[in-house]
């Protein structure tokens, strides 16, 4: 009793940090993220904040709580081994990939981003694998509605979801400097493989989620939970700024259409937008 009553008192201070702070979280962290990430790849910043790897795991992980918050509610033991599965999961086709170049194609991290495992990928891993194939399971499951009850039609909506994702992130973090392809690739130096890679990763995924999480619990709950999708309002805002700056116009546009998407949801309306413009 005592250890359930410390979660719910958890829960309910984090879900008052991010209701209470939304636009400081999904539109601020964001852009300020955005621009020190250009100040850094033009060569803006001093050298100690530069790309500095704790300023930018520390950023991700706010921009975060949106999904951690909402899904906390929803994790018991089954869904805390799913998650449990799908880190293990993270680093090991990450670590196979920076090995062999095999499922996403030949490739190195060129900066830190944050404590890295072994040398080779980051150790905060999960905080950026884990929104790519979670909001996209979201994302998919609150647009279909009841047709979410297929399991064929929802992971093939999510796995087109998840490559639409990294067609908007990995052109941007080529162009950062974030990793690089070896040799290349025809799309803004991103090989093709990569995104067959992804669909093997939604498909794991999706495999995981579906058995940790009661579809029904998660529909119920991105339905509810204003903020859930807040991180993906924040991924839009960070990667299609950041692919304009650089020109990048398909990925930009990419990023358009899940901002358009989000709008059909009404999870983000930008009422608190309007909230914080002061009256004249």
């Amino acid at each position: 009793m005592g250890d359930d009553h410390r979660r719910a008192r958890l829960e309910r201070r984090l879900h008052d940090l991010v209701a209470g702070h939304r636009f400081e979280i999904a539109v601020v962290f964001p852009v300020v993220g955005a621009v020190t990430l250009l100040a850094s790849a033009w060569g803006l910043l001093p050298p100690v904040l530069s790309f500095n790897p704790y300023f930018i795991l520390f950023g991700t992980v706010v921009m975060r709580l949106p999904l951690v918050a909402g899904l906390a509610p929803l994790v018991d033991r089954r869904a805390a081994v799913a998650l449990a599965a799908l880190t293990v999961y993270a680093f090991g086709i990450e670590l196979v990939g920076v090995a062999t170049g095999w499922p996403y194609g030949e490739f190195a991290y060129l900066i830190e981003l944050g404590p890295m495992l072994a040398g080779e990928v980051p150790l905060g891993l999960p905080v950026f694998f884990f929104p790519i194939v979670v909001n996209s399971y979201l994302l998919v499951v609150l647009l279909l509605g009841p047709r979410a009850r297929s399991r064929l039609l929802r992971l093939v909506a999510v796995a087109a979801t998840v490559v639409w994702m990294d067609v908007v992130l990995d052109p941007a973090a080529v162009a950062l400097g974030f990793w690089e392809y070896y040799p290349g690739g025809a799309y803004h130096g991103v090989p093709l493989s990569n995104y067959a890679g992804w669909v093997l990763s939604a498909v794991v995924s999706v495999g995981i989620l579906d058995w940790g999480f009661s579809r029904a619990g998660l529909q119920a709950r991105v339905a509810d939970c204003e903020y859930l999708l807040d991180d993906l309002v924040s991924f839009v805002i960070l990667w299609g700024t950041v692919n304009l700056a650089f020109g990048q116009l398909v990925p930009a546009f990419a990023a358009g259409v899940l901002g358009v998407a989000l709008l059909r949801t009404d999870r983000f309306d930008f009422a608190v937008l309007r909230d914080r413009i002061p009256s004249t």
